[in-house]
């Protein structure tokens, strides 16, 4: 049996997991700070992103306790 979607249905414009756009910011300048304290040497973008990710997160929860 063949399903359709609906005419009327989009997708949705964002995904339910992605921060608010201030804390993307946040990560964003993070992660930029860490490939400068490396010596801006490329090919460590994703690790850069990922503790960037985690520090804010960790530095936000702290905020909020």
């Amino acid at each position: 049996m063949k399903t359709s979607r609906s005419p009327t249905s989009s997708p949705p414009t964002k995904l339910q997991n992605d921060p608010p756009e201030e804390l993307q910011e946040q990560i964003r300048q993070r992660a930029y700070e860490l490939y400068y304290e490396r010596g801006a040497e490329d090919g460590h973008d994703l690790d850069d992103w990922l503790q960037a990710e985690t520090e804010v997160r960790q530095k936000n929860r702290a905020l909020a306790a």
